[in-house]
């Protein structure tokens, strides 16, 4: 059985963003502009996979697999290269499918998340 690959989906608000050198897979994601306190950092497009899709991915793109709320999610640009942190700059919403500020973010700064609230597999 060969593996697939899904063409990673791109956000809409890449601008407000950008990707750098990290810790995943040599990646992270940069703010490029400052962000308030609430305001949205990354709108994007989860692509909710079957298991059958799921057993197909690469071993790479698997990385970037989540589960939630008992349902498969393959995260796509550039939210697949947020990076964790005990102490982070964002928040998962996702029911608006998004990251939000949870303070202050300067323009330069990496953008992280609290990654040990996911399912991942």
């Amino acid at each position: 059985m060969n593996p697939v690959t899904f063409r990673p989906l791109i956000a809409s608000n890449l601008k407000g963003t950008y990707i750098g050198k990290g810790k995943i897979l040599g990646k992270g994601v940069f703010a490029n502009c400052d962000f308030r306190k609430g305001e949205i950092v990354i709108k994007y497009d989860l692509k909710q996979l079957t298991h059958k899709e799921h057993h197909k991915l690469s071993r790479i793109e698997k990385n970037f697999v989540h589960f939630h709320k008992g349902k498969l999610f393959l995260y796509s640009i550039p939210e697949r290269y947020v990076n964790h942190s005990n102490n982070p700059n964002t928040f998962q919403d996702l029911n608006k499918k998004c990251d939000i500020a949870l303070r202050k973010i300067k323009k330069g700064e990496e953008i992280t998340t609290d990654a040990s609230k996911d399912d991942v597999l």
